[in-house]
């Protein structure tokens, strides 16, 4: 056995270590503290968004509610880890509901390095937005929103329907992503936060 050369399992315990290092680094502000860096994160996606896709701003003050999300995630030779926070906000008539969200994901392929992107969700459908709140999603298989070129048909670049009322913008580190891959990514209630 060569004890210089990692095995599978040694880069598997090693990206979970990363992971968790990354995630005990966050922990250590205060709720508030984590709440503003939210909100901070939340304008910055949106302003981005808005730069990238102008129509996207539109489609959000119509919506019924939209979420935003920000994740980074690390990538070793043969598994993959992500995790970030987020926050969705259901519009009402006399205020708007913000409830805090957790996501993360995990998985096997090669490929090594770090991948940072953003999701904005929009939400057109009541009880889509209410089952994302209540129960989250777990996009556990492939799930891909495909998009179309801004060019067909009149939809926006960089955004495709995850279901019929959802829509979902990702963007990554070069722009707006011509599909959003969300597949092996959970997302959930923050109850530390809400």
């Amino acid at each position: 056995m060569n004890l210089t050369q990692p095995t599978a399992l040694g880069r598997i315990l090693l990206g979970f270590c990363l992971f968790a290092a990354a995630s005990l680094s966050q922990a250590k502000d205060s709720p508030d503290e984590q709440r503003a860096k939210i909100h901070q994160t939340k304008d910055e996606v949106l302003a981005e968004l808005y730069k990238l896709n102008p129509g996207a701003e539109a489609k959000i003050k119509q919506s019924v509610g939209y979420a935003v999300f920000s994740n980074v995630g690390v990538n070793l030779v043969l598994a993959s880890f992500a995790g970030g926070h987020g926050i969705v906000v259901q519009k009402g008539l006399l205020k708007d509901t913000e409830t805090y969200m957790k996501m993360g994901s995990a998985g096997l392929g090669i490929g090594l390095g770090v991948k940072d992107f953003r999701a904005v969700f929009v939400f057109n459908d009541k009880d889509k937005l209410q089952a994302f709140l209540e129960q989250g999603w777990d996009f556990s298989a492939q799930a891909d929103a495909a998009a179309q070129s801004g060019e067909k048909g009149g939809s926006a670049a960089g955004a495709g329907n995850l279901a019929e009322g959802v829509e979902v913008f990702q963007i990554t580190k070069n722009g707006l992503a011509l599909q959003a891959t969300l597949q092996g990514t959970k997302y959930w209630q923050d109850k530390d936060l809400n």
